[in-house]
């Protein structure tokens, strides 16, 4: 292994811990039961915040997603050989 092939792997180790944690953070988009657990309570900025930042999340999610994927594929390409 090469420094290359070993900066790769850990740039592939801290996007996928990434991605675990985005989308783990991540509200989900059926509210049933964990509006009545988390209580109705919030104030309307509050829901505001809250949909701006899942927006915001839900982005850099797909956009960290993909470049994990690309770098997946390079990483395959090199150990091929």
């Amino acid at each position: 292994m090469n420094v290359f092939e070993i900066i790769l792997g850990i740039v592939l180790l801290l996007m996928a811990i990434f991605l675990v944690v985005a989308i783990l953070m991540q509200s989900g988009k059926d509210k049933r039961l964990s509006g009545t657990i988390a209580g109705g309570a919030e104030t309307f900025f509050g829901k505001a915040k809250a949909s701006t930042m899942d927006k915001m999340l839900s982005k850099v999610t797909t956009i960290v997603a993909i470049i994990f994927a690309v770098l997946v594929l390079v990483m395959y390409i090199i150990l091929a050989r």
